[in-house]
């Protein structure tokens, strides 16, 4: 033992401070963790210290620093180093030696002057032996335990978070959600004419106007049902005989949480809407309640009744009150991100079902492809556009050949401006439908995977993978399957294309640790934050393509993919149960980040500060990105089988 080494008692309370917030220590009993306290010793190590060394170090402690931090490494027979981990406060080192009951495996140098805690190595396999969990966090990286702890940290967080701000009905005016020009009817026609009318418009009342154009009163669905059918009195009846003359009213300026009050204290569930002296439109209760975003079924039937393409643009910014509830509630990223696509989805088609009645039928079926996070039903908030047209080959033509470029130019173009209307980013890669290259018929898209997987430069099938996650959405879907199956068929054969992914996946460098060396952006507006997106979600995407489409599998989803051939036994178990976890965690913790950017008024992004998070957060991430990089290594050996 080198005499720069340096040993003391430990003061018991001090110990035992330490390791009730210290994990996995806490989770230990208190009669546990004062027995542990006090067989402590502290432990000096000064600065470049090479504390246990490889293969010949025998570990009679475990190490928890409690002060300082130390480098793991190995060491090659040819005196090569690799790089294994950073380790900080609270971390600790020399656990497998000791449950192996073998040297040391690895070399661990200090990197400071650092402090340790000393557990001689009985009292550890003690503790392993009687507590299951305790265990676990040093037997399996990515214990189930550690990441539902996590979320529920996440959550308390988040609803902290949320009593502090306002809720909606406290900061949005009536003004904000009432749109539409009311509809009305006129005194003298009949009550059948009301009910056709907003059966056909999907609206649940009218105003009724005299013959200058004056409101006069309001029919509402409740009216239709209690004065009308309950009272058998017929249709033909003119619309006065159940109207309301005295219209409850409220200031466009109003806050919600007005209208709901008022409302209930006047025991009515419509109030017209006054703007500068004069009727502007209707609200209801349940304008308010879809408004606040308290379920996506509400927000599913407001997209599905609009009328005109315009009263879309609103609804993809009330995704953010709908997932928040999920959130809050505990929704796992994977169903938060699905119903994201799910709501997403209903406006596209919404949209395109509106323009297709406005263009007219198309000359040949199309379909309408997403591709990307899109793609793969794995959406955040504000996610970019990628999209194209694929329709199936025209007859050898001129003149229908023209007609078919010209309808689905104009078509993608105007498709393109109302999504970036709906609030949907433009792609800045531009792989989008109003790019003539992403709008081609059948054979052409044949060409272009053929080409992409046939490329020898693998710059180029690296810009074109993530058109290998498309989705069909609209339209005629047998074209967009059909589609799928080809290029299922032909990557199967394309080892040199698999292997540019393969290899793709590998370059991105998950961090090793949150002491001096996460990996963050080192200047530019993301300065010292982590990419959660590139960093840990991009690798496990790019992995989950590969193995799919060498395994012939049709899914996009990234965790349908893994699932997929994880029950297949096309993927070790053990590495993709942990790799499932670790890549849910991730996208998590960016849906939260970015809600509470949003919340903030801020732009969403995929960016972290490593110092805003907790130190359960912190090691739960770390185990997260080191399941990626053992997946990273597994990966490795696949390429060289191909």
């Amino acid at each position: 033992m080198s005499t720069q080494d340096k040993f003391y008692g430990a003061a018991e309370e001090v110990v035992l401070s330490f390791l009730q917030r210290t994990l996995p220590f806490n989770e230990l009993s208190q009669p546990q963790l004062e027995n542990l306290s006090q067989t402590a010793v502290i432990g000096f190590y000064p600065k470049a210290k090479l504390i246990l060394e490889q293969d010949k170090t025998e570990v009679s402690d475990l190490y928890v620093i409690q002060k300082g931090g130390v480098r793991v490494f190995l060491r090659s027979d040819d005196g090569s180093e690799t790089l294994v981990d950073y380790r900080g406060e609270g971390a600790s080192f020399g656990a497998i030696a000791i449950v192996r009951g073998c040297k040391a495996n690895l070399n661990v140098q200090t990197v400071e002057d650092t402090f340790c805690y000393l557990f001689p190595h009985h009292v550890f396999l003690d503790l392993i032996g009687k507590n299951p969990g305790f265990a676990t966090h040093y037997l399996k990286s990515l214990s189930q335990k550690l990441v539902e702890s996590t979320y529920s940290e996440l959550r308390r967080r988040n609803h902290a978070q949320r009593s502090e701000d306002n809720i909606y009905l406290f900061a949005s005016k009536i003004s904000d959600i009432a749109h539409r020009e009311p509809e009305s009817v006129t005194l003298g026609d009949p009550i059948h004419k009301a009910a056709a009318k907003m059966a056909e418009l999907g609206i649940g009342s009218l105003l009724v106007k005299n013959s200058a154009g004056d409101i006069a009163g309001i029919i509402t669905d409740k009216d239709l049902t209690s004065k009308v059918v309950a009272r058998r009195l017929s249709y033909d009846q003119p619309v006065e005989r159940i109207m309301t003359s005295q219209i409850k009213t409220i200031q466009d300026s109003a806050l919600c949480f007005d209208a709901i009050l008022e409302m209930m204290s006047q025991g009515v569930h419509h109030l017209a809407v006054e703007t500068g002296g004069k009727i502007s439109g209707v609200i209801t209760a349940h304008d308010i309640l879809i408004a606040q975003g308290s379920s996506p079924i509400f927000l599913l039937r407001e997209i599905d009744s609009q009328k005109e393409i315009a009263g879309l643009y609103s609804l993809s910014g009330k995704t953010v009150s709908v997932i928040r509830g999920l959130i809050e509630e505990g929704a796992k990223a994977d169903n938060v991100a699905r119903v994201i696509s799910v709501l997403n989805d209903r406006i596209i088609h919404r949209l395109l079902t509106l323009m297709t009645d406005e263009f007219g039928p198309p000359p040949v079926p199309f379909c309408w492809i997403v591709m990307g996070s899109e793609g793969r039903k794995e959406q955040t908030f504000r996610t970019d556009q990628d999209n194209a047209i694929v329709y199936e080959d025209p007859p050898d033509e001129w003149e229908v050949i023209k007609n078919t470029k010209l309808y689905f130019r104009r078509f993608g173009n105007q498709a393109i401006k109302h999504l970036t209307a709906c609030g949907y980013p433009l792609c800045k890669g531009d792989m989008m439908a109003s790019v003539s290259r992403w709008r081609k018929s059948y054979s052409v898209w044949v060409g272009y995977f053929d080409q992409w997987m046939e490329a020898t430069d693998p710059l180029e099938t690296l810009n074109a993978k993530i058109f290998f996650d498309f989705r069909p959405i609209f339209g005629s879907m047998e074209v967009g399957a059909k589609l799928r199956a080809h290029i299922t068929k032909q990557a199967q054969k394309s080892d040199a294309f698999l292997k540019h992914i393969v290899n793709d996946c590998l370059t991105i460098e998950p961090p090793l640790s949150f002491f001096r060396n996460f990996i963050v952006e080192r200047d530019g507006e993301h300065k010292n934050r982590l990419d959660l997106k590139l960093r840990g979600l991009t690798p496990v995407v790019d992995f989950a393509r590969v193995m799919a489409l060498k395994h012939g599998k049709t899914f996009t989803n990234t965790i349908d993919r893994l699932t997929e051939l994880m029950q297949d036994g096309l993927i070790d178990k053990e590495i993709c149960s942990d790799l499932l976890e670790a890549y849910n965690f991730i996208m998590h913790l960016r849906l939260v980040g970015q809600l509470r950017l949003i919340e903030k008024g801020l732009e969403p992004h995929n960016f972290i500060n490593p110092a805003d998070l907790s130190d359960l957060e912190k090691i739960t991430l770390k185990e997260s990105f080191a399941v990626i990089k053992r997946t990273q290594g597994y990966a490795a050996k696949i390429r060289a089988g191909m």
